[in-house]
């Protein structure tokens, strides 16, 4: 069930917001609900992230060693980037 809720915000700021809205094609309304809405999520459902199909897609794509340091490689990988 929708709500009406009046704000009282700067007004440099609601004309920011509605830009905003604009060039992202979604309504200033949803935009705050969804951001009242990231904020206010009980704590065990923040840590969670949700996984997109395409991602689960991906998983198994590369069969690593056990023993593999991603870490390591990525520093690697870095290290001869910048050298």
């Amino acid at each position: 069930m929708d709500t009406k809720l009046t704000l009282r915000l700067n007004e440099d700021v609601i004309k920011r917001a509605k830009e905003y809205a604009n060039s992202h094609n979604i309504s200033l309304s949803k935009i705050i609900e969804s951001y009242l809405d990231s904020i206010t999520k009980e704590k065990e459902e923040v840590g969670k992230i949700a996984i997109t199909p395409f991602v689960k897609s991906l998983i198994g794509v590369i069969d690593l060693p056990a023993d593999y340091d991603y870490k390591k490689a990525y520093g690697d990988f870095l290290e001869e980037k910048y050298k």
